[in-house]
């Protein structure tokens, strides 16, 4: 599991994220809501483990390592993955090679049948998202991730910038990558498949479009650099499209 505890980040001097306290279990899916620059990216950049974003306080653990202060291709062999918002063009790296490098760069990758499953075939022979749409660029992200097959993924506003055309695939192919498919219909088949589910997932999203794709555990809100409270996603997003992000968080606190 991933477990954060009173965790206290800086960014170029300024304190970003206050006393974050996180867990995860295994087959866990955590939704983060948060207006602009409220520190959502920040906190999954520190989690992936990017140098700038300096703990000063706090512990993280993922499997029960401490991971704390463990660099960013460490961190990946352990078992996390993220999928960016804006991730960068890579010149002179074709998409092929990413997806055999997030593999491991085993023989046994065969990156057309994971291509497939992203409609991502005719893109493999091209650099890394050179000159990819917004939903190029996600789908790029997601065949990484099968690639890499991560057991804690990170996904920074999956539904931004994604068309209708592709916003299906996106939910879809996340929900794949999470053991949230479609369950099955009898409860004693859907009790077996929850406890089977291993990945964990932590997403951020402004407009809760990914909540039509899978089902979320819990849902938690982020503000000025403090976690604020922790409901049923559809929940909260309903209070902050009725009320907005402030008046959710004082009513979460009031209610505590």
């Amino acid at each position: 599991m991933l477990v954060i505890e009173d965790l206290q980040v800086e960014l170029a001097g300024k304190q970003i994220l206050k006393h974050i306290d996180l867990e995860i279990k295994p087959g866990e899916t955590h939704i983060l809501f948060g207006p602009n620059g409220s520190g959502k990216t920040s906190l999954l950049m520190t989690i992936m483990g990017y140098p700038q974003y300096k703990v000063t306080a706090g512990k993280i653990t993922f499997k029960g390592v401490d991971i704390t202060h463990m660099p960013i291709n460490e961190r990946a062999q352990l078992g996390i993955g993220m999928a960016y918002q804006r991730p960068p063009t890579i010149h002179g790296l074709k998409t092929r090679q990413m997806v055999k490098i997030c593999a491991g760069n085993g023989d046994d990758v065969d990156p057309e049948a994971l291509a497939r499953q992203v409609d991502f075939v005719d893109f493999l022979d091209r650099d890394v998202n050179s000159g990819f749409s917004g939903g190029e660029i996600k789908r790029s992200e997601l065949l990484q991730l099968l690639a890499q097959n991560p057991d804690l993924m990170l996904f920074d506003e999956p539904e931004s910038g994604v068309d209708l055309e592709n916003i299906a695939l996106v939910g879809n192919t996340i929900a794949k990558l999470l053991q949230k498919e479609c369950s099955p219909t009898d409860l004693k088949s859907m009790l077996q498949l929850k406890r089977e589910r291993t990945k964990m997932g932590l997403i951020i999203t402004h407009t809760g479009h990914i909540l039509e794709y899978l089902t979320a555990d819990k849902g938690q809100v982020l503000y000025n650099g403090v976690l604020s409270c922790a409901d049923n996603p559809r929940d909260i997003l309903r209070c902050i499209s009725e009320m907005g992000y402030e008046e959710c968080v004082r009513c979460a606190i009031a209610n505590n």
